[in-house]
């Protein structure tokens, strides 16, 4: 997708997939294909675990689920798509979302395999506009994930990750991040010397980094491990959600989303903490504020709200706008994809969102063809 630039637009760069520098570099060591679809809820009494979450499974179970969505899946009247395969995971629907929706220059780092999931991952990146000069291409399988999404809008994930190819910490290089402003990374302790690896070289370029929490359940499973990263001093810009935050200061102060705040806001030069239905919170320095949700946002499908708000938060910050009207794009952002399914934005959604955008006085991209 080709760009216009901004008028005006100060440090902001818009730039096609073949910029060398993209501004914005995301980390995701594995490439991930999602496979999602709203099913009734027998199908979710089918699959391994409880409903919701995200627990790994087996390539078997995951192409048993993957061959039980069709005979399963909900159709409504307003959305003849019930199920969709794309490319997935948080940084790359943050990627995505900031190259396709705001123009940003951004890129990839990361791993796919030589199977045809991961030709459909380039495929849908580079269509997007992503910059995969930084994307290497491995033998063996791409990650594939399939997300059950229930009749009320509610995520069942099933991940099948164990076998599938990574870009490992040795394989990072100066090159990987030469000339960008922000690196966007997903917590998770299976990745943490990539994650460490990566951080030491952005450091020593002068990238800013921004971290997502990932999960209540990384968070609980990993917490001192990730707080003794945010503690580094080196995360620049931290995401969470309400649930990742109390996970956070467990057993402290009743993990009180505001006191999460507090906690990171020592850490980070930028602290968010989403509230779904309730807006976010959002400090920076000596700011607070609170931003309500988009109420004219209709929920379909909850995949990819985090990711999609921290694309408008991160398009805010380029921008040079303040804390709040970087949160007020975040929020039209995060309320543009939970309309349909997936963690993509479709067209349809993007001119909703421009919309909103617009209604609020927020500086609107001008992109071609959107």
């Amino acid at each position: 997708m080709g760009a216009e630039a901004f008028p005006n637009n100060g440090d902001i760069e818009i730039a096609s997939a073949a910029s060398p520098h993209p501004l914005i570099m995301g980390l995701q060591p594995v490439a991930l294909i999602d496979h999602v679809a709203r099913v009734d809820w027998s199908l979710l009494d089918q699959i391994p675990g409880d409903r919701g979450g995200s627990i790994p499974i087996a390539i078997q179970e995951l192409e048993y689920i993957v061959g039980e969505v069709k005979s399963h899946m909900l159709v409504s009247p307003d959305d003849a798509s019930s199920l969709k395969t794309i490319a997935g995971g948080s940084v790359a629907n943050t990627i995505r979302g900031l190259s396709a929706n705001f123009g940003v220059s951004c890129g990839i780092i990361g791993a796919y395999g030589d199977d045809e999931q991961g030709s459909l991952f380039v495929c849908n990146m580079g269509f997007s506009g992503v910059n995969l000069s930084r994307l290497r291409r491995k033998k063996g399988p791409t990650g594939q994930c399939v997300c059950l999404v229930d009749a009320l809008g509610n995520r069942t994930m099933r991940p099948c990750l164990s076998s599938a190819v990574k870009v490992q910490a040795d394989e990072l290089t100066k090159e990987d991040f030469k000339g960008s402003k922000w690196l966007v990374m997903r917590y998770g302790i299976f990745n943490i010397e990539v994650i460490k690896a990566a951080i030491r070289i952005a450091k020593q370029e002068g990238v800013c980094v921004s971290l997502d929490l990932a999960s209540f359940e990384m968070v609980r499973n990993c917490r001192l491990s990730l707080i003794e990263l945010l503690e580094s001093g080196d995360i620049d810009l931290c995401f969470a959600n309400e649930d990742e935050a109390m996970e956070l200061l467990r057993g402290e102060q009743n993990g009180d989303p505001e006191i999460a705040l507090e906690f990171l806001s020592k850490h980070c030069k930028w602290a968010v903490v989403t509230l779904g239905r309730n807006g976010c919170i959002a400090k920076h320095g000596k700011e607070t504020v609170r931003i309500p949700a988009i109420g004219e946002a209709k929920a379909t499908d909850a995949t990819g709200a985090g990711d999609l708000f921290a694309s408008g938060f991160l398009y805010g910050l380029v921008k040079g706008l303040s804390l709040e009207e970087c949160c007020k794009v975040g929020a039209c952002s995060g309320g543009s994809v939970v309309r349909s399914l997936g963690g993509e934005v479709t067209p349809e959604n993007r001119q909703w969102m421009y919309k909103q955008m617009q209604i609020k006085g927020l500086p609107i991209p001008d992109i071609r063809n959107c």
